[in-house]
């Protein structure tokens, strides 16, 4: 993973993020580069990608493992997915008034504790509550690093800032998840789960060196509910929740239909996770810079090109070179999460926070809709590849949703967020969220990417 804009980060550049005095006068002392700091951030990004999808690929192993079957493992995705849901937002709330940089270091700590507890986990009963309690820090960690990513660049280049933070995410569908597919298989699923519990603890240690540190909160927990009143929230939030479903209805189930559709050995399995890991790492990169100028446009076309691809699916499913070009179109959708975290920004107003963690909310609201509708579908006997057209028909109700919002904001320009105490009202302009902080220097020379 590799970052351009390698500029430091001084107090008037970083928003609410504070250096010594000395820092610019000393370069012994200088700030981290903006790379680094990125880097730092996604670090924690690869980690929560790894455990995400990487459970997904090892439910055929921890199932058997266990002695259930692969439909009722899969109420650990579900388990994880509802641990994101309530963990994002009551953490953005209750963390409102804390340093970001002290939230990150803490989320990270918890999430490593749930991970090392999935691997020791005796039974079935007690991997899902270790799987809970991973998923509590998922939503807020990345809403945090979020924020300190947009802070960081300029107003039109948050975009990409902010998938480049994902890009942790993406990366590690093509890295950290084969590989602990790879370790699963050769030395048992618990293996994969400790792996990722010092990932966690290496992305502490990277962000206690790195993270730009900053003063405590400023922003007030009622404030932060404000958000919950907008309907242009709750719209971009239901676009997600619904729309992303079908991704996650068809990889749950991917390593299963590879092995009794597509008839091909395990061994072969982390190479068609690999591909998917591609196809969102390059929908990541390239997507945002559509995003930047066309912001809403680029969401609708991601989720007409999701509904294709997964209808596509059943179809390629006993061809294994057309399955893996569909897998890597399904990939790239995962695109869709940085569109809308920024989409938030724009609509939250002073919310910024609770808005940023509920993203993920409504993602893995997607993660265990997806897969209980998936499994539903295996159930009633209409096959593994049944999942695509699961998927398909998510993706086009999120399709719908997004109308509505687009409607709502009748495609008119938008306008910088001058501030206030208060949600914006429903009638008025969509406006851009307020900085983070004041900026008392151009950033136009701290591009990203």
């Amino acid at each position: 993973m590799t970052f351009a804009g390698l500029v430091p980060l001084d107090a008037t550049n970083a928003g609410h993020m504070t250096t010594s005095p000395s820092a610019t006068s000393n370069s012994a002392s200088a700030p981290p580069h903006l790379a680094i700091v990125l880097f730092s951030l996604a670090m924690g990004g690869f980690a929560i990608g790894t455990t995400e999808f990487a459970s997904m690929s090892l439910l055929p192993f921890f199932a058997a493992d266990l002695h259930i079957d692969e439909p009722t493992a899969g109420h650990a995705i579900s388990a994880y997915a509802l641990g994101v849901v309530l963990g994002a937002p009551l953490i953005a709330v209750l963390g409102a008034r804390f340093a970001r940089r002290t939230q990150l270091l803490v989320l990270m700590a918890v999430f490593a504790l749930g991970n090392a507890l999935t691997a020791l986990a005796p039974g079935f009963g007690s991997m899902i509550a270790a799987r809970f309690l991973s998923g509590l820090p998922h939503g807020a960690y990345f809403g945090i690093a979020a924020l300190v990513a947009a802070s960081l660049v300029p107003q039109h280049r948050r975009s990409r800032a902010v998938g480049q933070v994902m890009l942790g995410l993406t990366v590690a569908t093509i890295i950290g998840v084969p590989l602990a597919n790879l370790i699963g298989q050769a030395v048992g699923w618990r293996a994969s789960f400790a792996l990722v519990s010092v990932l966690a603890l290496l992305t502490m240690l990277l962000c206690a060196l790195f993270a730009p540190r900053d003063q405590a909160g400023r922003s007030d927990p009622l404030r932060e509910l404000g958000a919950l009143k907008s309907r242009r929230v709750w719209t971009t939030l239901a676009i997600g929740a619904i729309g992303f479903g079908g991704m996650f209805a068809v990889y749950t189930y991917l390593a299963t239909t590879l092995i009794e559709v597509t008839k091909v050995s395990t061994e072969v399995i982390p190479f068609f996770l690999a591909i998917f890991g591609i196809g969102a790492t390059l929908g990541n990169l390239v997507v945002p810079r559509f995003a930047d100028r066309a912001l809403m446009p680029t969401a609708g076309v991601i989720l007409l090109f999701a509904a294709v691809a997964l209808l596509a699916f059943p179809l390629v499913a006993g061809n294994p070179w057309l399955l893996a070009i569909d897998i890597f179109a399904i990939g790239a959708s995962v695109a869709l999460g940085a569109v809308l975290q920024t989409r938030l920004m724009d609509v939250a107003g002073d919310a910024q926070a609770l808005a940023a963690a509920l993203n993920h909310s409504a993602f893995n609201t997607a993660n265990a809709l997806g897969p209980f509708l998936g499994g539903l579908a295996i159930r009633q006997g209409l096959g593994w590849t049944s999942t695509g057209p699961v998927g398909a028909g998510l993706a086009v109700l999120g399709f719908l949703i997004w109308i509505v919002a687009y409607r709502d904001t009748g495609g008119a320009p938008v306008e910088h967020f001058s501030g206030s105490d208060t949600a914006p009202r429903e009638d008025a302009p969509l406006k851009r969220a307020p900085p983070l902080a004041p900026i008392e220097r151009s950033r136009s020379e701290d591009p990203v990417a």
